[in-house]
């Protein structure tokens, strides 16, 4: 894999610290600003709901840019958004820094994954992508970790300034060590939004939002769910977190090979069938310290799976504007991600902690039935025009 690649999944580490690091960080920033947890866990919500919206919109905004240039300015938007964070004297400002953080990341990761896919022959742009992802799932693996640990030695400041100077230096090196890569050619906007209108592109991205909601509301809730379950907590939950987050390396770059050898189809039913049966059997596999570190290393495995063939599939739908279904993909990811909170606490307030993975599966199988309906699409588009290259 081309050391390039290697420089677009370093950004990618970045902007998605900037995103994750802040669960690690909120009992600092409640104690120093005197706010509730709750009320500190907004600045999770904020960002992800500013990436979704924003995402789209900034790719269109930006679709003249030449692709080097356009990652050094979101990278250093993304510093910009934690050094204001580092300063930020008050809550409201914070969450100011917080939408200014997410709008760098917004930019960054689909345009990343695109130009992954420009610089790899098409029998490698799954490894590709897979790559520029596996720099969001150190992110995962390292950043929560690093600001639970680092909040209280240099404090929650302290962590954003840290970000910000990894960003500006993640800058500083996509400026140097990329080349220059022309923008796409220029699409109407009435083909933008007729390549997000595609009813098989709606299937995938529906693909990424259940896949997501259904993850990440049993992952926010991963501490009490475990200490039902098994009576876990303290280094032996951070160890079993440490253990989904390899999980999730593991199955991203293994995923992004499966990708490139049988498209993504075939990987994708695999993965959402085994996703379902992870979730749906949590409570009874997690009974035990070493029944949850199996289960969240399958858990991890598959859930960071969904990336690689969903992306792939995304650019065959559309390879001349696939920026944009791109960016909607991201903002489908941090929608996901941002109703998860919402959809888990309804959950374990109406039905109790137990029965949100069981929960969650039904909204993972609704993935499942959301990708054979879009296969099921894509292969009349097939037969209606053979020569497309719209099969993923």
């Amino acid at each position: 894999m081309s050391a390039r690649i290697h420089l677009l999944a370093v950004g990618a580490f970045t902007v998605g610290s900037s995103g994750y690091i802040v669960s690690g960080v909120l009992p600092a920033v409640s104690r120093e600003l005197d706010v509730s947890t709750a009320t500190a866990g907004q600045l999770v919500t904020v960002f992800a709901i500013a990436y979704a919206i924003a995402s789209p919109l900034l790719a269109t905004a930006t679709g003249r840019w030449e692709r080097r240039t356009l990652l050094v300015a979101a990278l250093g938007l993304s510093a910009l958004g934690n050094l204001l964070a580092a300063l930020a004297p008050n809550y409201a400002l914070l969450l100011v820094a917080r939408v200014v953080s997410a709008l760098g990341a917004a930019v960054f990761t689909p345009v990343a994954t695109n130009v992954a896919t420009v610089l790899s022959p098409p029998d490698h742009r799954g490894r590709a992508v897979a790559t520029v992802f596996g720099g969001l799932t150190f992110a995962l693996i390292i950043g929560v970790p690093a600001g639970s640990l680092l909040g209280d030695p240099i404090g929650y400041r302290g962590v954003f300034a840290l970000v910000a100077g990894v960003s500006a230096l993640a800058a500083a090196a996509t400026w140097i060590g990329m080349p220059r890569v022309a923008a796409p050619p220029h699409v109407p906007i009435r083909a933008r939004l007729a390549a997000a209108a595609d009813p098989r592109a709606q299937l995938v991205l529906g693909m990424t939002v259940a896949g997501c909601l259904a993850a990440f509301a049993v992952f926010t809730f991963i501490a009490p769910l475990l200490a039902a379950t098994a009576g876990v907590s303290g280094t032996t939950l951070s160890v079993l977190l440490l253990v989904y987050g390899l999980g999730g390396a593991v199955g991203n770059s293994l995923s992004g090979r499966l990708t490139d050898r049988f498209g993504s189809r075939r990987p994708l039913l695999v993965v959402f069938t085994a996703f379902t049966v992870v979730l749906a059997t949590l409570p009874l596999t997690a009974t035990t310290t070493a029944g949850a570190g199996i289960a969240l290393f399958a858990w991890g495995l598959v859930t960071w799976s969904v990336n690689p063939p969903i992306q792939n599939w995304l650019i065959e739908l559309s390879p001349s504007d696939s920026g944009l279904l791109l960016s909607v993909n991201a903002s489908a990811i941090y929608l996901g991600v941002g109703l998860s909170g919402l959809f888990g606490g309804f959950v374990i307030g109406t039905a109790g902690i137990l029965a949100l993975a069981p929960i969650a599966a039904v909204v993972g199988a609704l993935g499942l039935v959301l990708l054979l309906l879009a296969a099921r699409a894509s292969r009349r588009a097939e037969v209606v025009a053979p020569l497309e290259p719209v099969a993923a």
